[in-house]
């Protein structure tokens, strides 16, 4: 079974987080979102709370699952058999990033294969961080976030 890993601490999931996994789905047998827990990062929402978005925004994909995570992610992909990382490219920066990341991944997660998509235009320009600053700044992010989702009433500016 072909099983891949998308990382990410999704906080928020955007409608590029979703894209990629949907043009994703096709090339594996299952797809893991695993949110990457790190207690010495500050997060805007919960982990509860970004669980249960993920997986109602993924209810539909039989093939994607949802899970969490500590410590490395190759350790995780390691744990529950994966063999593939699912990465995201927006820029020349994050190809940078992601490379050598993913060279880090290999050598730890001992052959353990990174699968880059690159983004497409209309989503290349949205980041869990820039959602993240319009939402504590106010501003309506619903455009950048899946229809599925919905705000908690202090965040959401549209009502």
């Amino acid at each position: 079974m072909k099983t891949a890993v998308f990382p990410g601490s999704f906080d928020p999931i955007t409608r590029g987080h979703v894209e990629l996994v949907k043009r994703a789905v096709p090339l594996f047998d299952r797809i893991v979102v695993a949110v990457g827990t790190n207690s010495q990062k500050q997060t805007l929402f919960d982990l509860e709370q970004r669980m249960a978005w993920l997986r109602e925004v993924f209810a539909d994909e039989s093939k994607v699952s949802v899970d969490s995570f500590e410590g490395l992610t190759a350790h995780y992909c390691s744990k529950i058999g994966a063999r593939y990382l699912l990465r995201g490219l927006r820029n020349a920066s994050d190809f940078d990033y992601e490379k050598t990341i993913s060279q880090l991944n290999e050598i730890v997660g001992e052959g353990l294969e990174t699968i880059f998509l690159i983004s497409q235009p209309a989503y290349s320009h949205i980041s869990s961080t820039i959602v993240r600053e319009i939402i504590k700044g106010g501003g309506n992010a619903r455009p950048f976030l899946p229809e599925e989702l919905q705000l908690p009433a202090r965040y959401d500016t549209t009502t």
